[in-house]
């Protein structure tokens, strides 16, 4: 048995497949998996949440051929999950079940992977195998968290950084708030942004748009809709690595205006807010909180909110049942089984 947690990306969206920076936090919600041999070559698989959905199964069936491509032979296996981390939400519900498989799998073939392997295998199965063009950071962040911190990631060059972030010590709660509204990262707008970016990038004469600069797009031929895009990963890269020395200088109320800036990023220049995390963000504000944003890939899923505890519960209230509060927790790891 092995689980894995979700996350929430504190800072720096759609930045991850740019080649630029983020900075996310593992939540103590988790996905956990139990894996068991077959004799007969099978995979099969039961989730005690989606029991009527087997689609999250292609996330099963790509780990196991990622990890058959590394040389790490699975063969057939029975696979049990169970979850409190709400998919479709924006907390990384698929890269848990991807790394907690991985290591699962993996230890059940009699191999041990390091942390950075398995979020290597985990974001090739959906990368590869899914089809969904994901950057590296959910698999990253769910593989190597260290509890009490955030997770600085050059996607670049894949170096990390284990940011110290603990809210409840600077009398801050970070609260996440779900919109209600589901979406898949397989249903063509992420990938319309990622193309997006991508012609951007070439409209600059650069690799990637973490290559580019506020001058070269303002200056530039490219359409309007290429270069809020453009705008957008190159502001969010600063406001990451301004958050960053935030946090170095134990400094969370800086974080503030660096989300509300993000959230307005995300929804004018990225187009991938909603009313209702609009709403959300302008509802969380109005109750005490220091900064709010939208967090995932947007088109709905949940935002989250830094505040101080004081007013937790009043925010806790507001929202009933959508809104819980998150500490930063570790990475995947191994379970003891009951009995």
């Amino acid at each position: 048995m092995w689980a894995a947690p979700g996350r929430v990306n504190l800072i720096g969206e759609h930045t991850d497949y740019n080649g630029g920076f983020v900075m996310p936090v593992a939540i103590d919600r988790r996905t956990t998996v139990a894996a068991g041999r077959r004799d007969d070559g099978t995979l099969l698989g039961r989730s005690l949440q989606l029991v009527d959905d087997t689609g999250w199964m292609a996330y099963v069936d790509g780990v196991a051929r990622a990890l058959a491509e590394q040389g790490v032979d699975v063969g057939g296996a029975s696979v049990l999950v169970d979850s409190d981390i709400p998919p479709g939400a924006g907390l990384s519900s698929s890269a848990a079940l991807e790394v907690a498989v991985a290591a699962a799998l993996a230890a059940l073939a009699g191999t041990e992977l390091a942390q950075p392997e398995l979020a290597a295998v985990a974001h090739r199965a959906e990368t590869e195998f899914v089809g969904v063009p994901v950057g590296v950071m959910d698999q990253t962040v769910v593989a190597v968290a260290l509890q009490g911190h955030a997770v600085f990631l050059d996607t670049r060059s894949l170096e990390v950084e284990q940011v110290p972030f603990d809210p409840r010590a600077h009398g801050l709660s970070l609260v996440v708030i779900d919109s209600g509204v589901r979406r898949r990262l397989d249903d063509g707008r992420y990938a319309e942004r990622r193309k997006e970016c991508e012609a951007a990038a070439a409209a600059l004469g650069v690799a990637q748009l973490r290559d580019a600069t506020l001058a070269d797009i303002e200056a530039s031929a490219m359409d309007e809709t290429l270069r809020r895009r453009a705008r957008h990963v190159v502001r969010e890269d600063d406001r990451v690595l301004r958050a960053v020395e935030a946090l170095r200088a134990g400094e969370l109320l800086a974080l503030g205006s660096l989300l509300l800036a993000s959230h307005a990023s995300l929804r004018d220049d990225f187009d991938v807010s909603s009313d209702e995390l609009d709403i959300i963000v302008e509802e969380a504000m109005d109750r005490g909180a220091i900064g709010a944003r939208m967090t995932g890939a947007g088109f709905g899923g949940c935002a989250i909110a830094l505040l101080p505890e004081r007013d937790l519960f009043d925010v806790l209230d507001a929202f009933g049942d959508s809104a819980f509060e998150v500490e930063p927790a570790g990475g995947v790891r191994a379970v003891a089984p009951m009995g």
